[in-house]
């Protein structure tokens, strides 16, 4: 984050007065921008949640098919985690938080009905890469 700071600090010391004026002004606007689409992806996901809760959850014991309607769930549930690693992705820009975006969606590809064995044994192979890739070639600690 300092290196960032350190960044625009000298993001606004180069150039024109004119282009100091519209690097500080413009990168304003996109971290508000940024932070307002985040606000309403989070917004989204928990409507959405409440909407799982009340009408997901109670589809499992009156369901004809258990099973499809508890893939259709995990579905769901899968596809609010990604919005949850979206909007983090959005306000704070971390590597990490795009590979578990990806990681999210390969998952939520992968427990759909309709994937064959190969989708499934390359989901597998991308997962374990994606795992390798974030625990030992990013930088920090995974939390």
């Amino acid at each position: 984050m300092a290196m960032e700071n350190q960044t625009l600090k000298d993001a606004g010391n180069t150039g024109t007065p004119l282009e100091r004026y519209v690097n500080i002004h413009v990168g304003n606007f996109i971290n508000v921008f940024l932070s307002v689409l985040a606000v309403l992806v989070m917004l989204a996901a928990c409507i959405a949640l409440v909407q799982i809760v009340h009408h997901g959850f109670p589809q499992l014991w009156r369901a004809p098919d258990e099973y499809q309607t508890l893939h259709l769930l995990l579905q769901k549930i899968l596809l609010l985690a990604i919005a949850g690693e979206l909007g983090l992705l959005l306000l704070f820009h971390r590597t990490s938080a795009a590979v578990e975006v990806v990681m999210f969606v390969i998952a939520r590809k992968m427990v759909a009905t309709d994937v064959t064995a190969f989708d499934l044994l390359m989901g597998s192979a991308a997962l374990a890469a994606l795992l390798v890739v974030r625990f030992y070639y990013l930088p920090g600690k995974p939390e």
